[in-house]
């Protein structure tokens, strides 16, 4: 595994596999990318936006789609449940990552 920390606004920090942060176009773009981000060298990733629990959301969200996304499969996606108190949150927090 080669992990990537995310740390969100509370300080809640996630370790994840980079497989799985590479979902987000954003976090790609930032450990990627040229340019040379600070995030590529630390391998960690500041979201003073996003709370806690709406980035674990995000993150199973990617496992989720890594697990579930298979170019060569036809069977139907199981459905990804969202809380309806928590869907606007998350709906700008995807909007942010490119999710």
């Amino acid at each position: 595994m080669d992990p990537v920390k995310l740390i969100a606004s509370d300080g809640t920090e996630i370790i994840l596999d980079r497989q799985a942060a590479m979902v987000s176009g954003t976090i790609k773009s930032m450990l990627g990318g040229p340019g040379g981000y600070v995030e590529q060298e630390k391998g960690e990733i500041n979201f003073p936006e996003i709370s806690g629990k709406t980035l674990e959301q995000t993150v199973q969200y990617f496992y989720y789609k890594l697990r579930h996304t298979n170019p060569s499969s036809n069977h139907t996606l199981p459905e990804f449940k969202i809380e309806p108190e928590s869907a606007l949150e998350l709906l700008m927090a995807a909007n942010y990552l490119d999710t």
